[in-house]
């Protein structure tokens, strides 16, 4: 069993789909982000899109790009932003929140932290609401809608929100704003440390003269599983550059600092995996 699959989460009630065909931008077409507009337009949601580096709607029946983000947001109902850094957030949401209209509704599935999820907030135009709502999964997760959304909001804007979200994994409401964010925090903190301690041990099992097939069976057999997995994936695409950047969210507590250093010590793993890491690690 894989830490994503480990992940409990308590039923949720939804409302139907009334809000089914509201026009959505999404704005982020990167590893994560066309996979899910692939899904929102599949589900018949017309929808505009936007990325930084044109020409990556390719495949996207029906979807309609725009050449800024501006372009993108005018007119629609719900707005999605999947982006890479708070940084990058904050430079898009300059280009577009004029353009928002009231009643429109901002979704930020990016990971970036209560603390910047508080600034969009501070800055929304009048009658814009915010659903913070990072995911846990990868590429694959993705595409067939098996994310873990993690929502924060208010009430009316998570039921808002709610068939939208659905359609790109399973919901668990945090709490109020920001909630999903910080939650989002909290999970891929843990992961992310524990992966590059998987891979910290294993080089020490090699050091001991401990094979390294008999330390993972042992560790695969203990509490440490999950993560165990995770370190030895085949199937994720979660650069560790991504992977220190949500480190770095979480502050500067030793264990995590020493655990971001270690992502970072080599530039060569930047673009790759997480379970990278592990690799990077027995030979260094």
């Amino acid at each position: 069993m894989t830490i994503m699959q480990d992940i409990r989460l308590s039923p949720v009630s939804w409302l139907p789909s009334v809000v089914a065909m509201e026009k959505i931008a999404f704005l982020g077409l990167g590893r994560m982000g066309l996979p899910m507009a692939r899904r929102l337009a599949a589900a018949g949601h017309p929808l505009t899109v936007w990325n930084r580096s044109p020409g990556r709607a390719g495949g996207l029946a029906g979807a309609t790009e725009a050449t800024t983000p501006v372009e993108a947001v005018r007119g629609a109902d719900v707005v999605v932003t999947m982006l890479s850094t708070p940084a990058a957030v904050a430079e898009v949401a300059d280009r577009f929140t004029t353009g928002l209209a009231p009643g429109a509704l901002w979704i930020d599935m990016s990971s970036i932290g209560p603390r910047a999820t508080a600034e969009l907030r501070a800055r929304l135009p009048y009658g814009v609401a915010l659903v913070d709502a990072p995911v846990i999964g990868s590429v694959g997760p993705a595409a067939t809608g098996d994310l873990v959304v993690f929502a924060g909001g208010e009430d009316a804007d998570l039921d808002r929100a709610q068939p939208v979200l659905e359609r790109l994994g399973r919901v668990r409401r945090c709490g109020g704003p920001g909630a999903g964010a910080a939650l989002k925090v909290v999970v891929i903190g843990a992961i992310v440390a524990s992966v590059t301690v998987v891979g910290e041990i294993l080089a020490v099992a090699d050091e001991l003269g401990v094979p390294r097939e008999q330390a993972r069976e042992v560790l695969s057999a203990g509490p440490l599983a999950g993560v165990v997995a995770r370190a030895h994936s085949t199937e994720s695409d979660f650069p560790v550059r991504l992977a220190a950047k949500d480190l770095a969210l979480a502050g500067g507590g030793p264990v995590l600092s020493a655990a971001r250093e270690v992502l970072l010590a080599d530039p060569s793993i930047a673009e790759q995996d997480l379970s990278a890491v592990v690799d990077a690690l027995r030979r260094g």
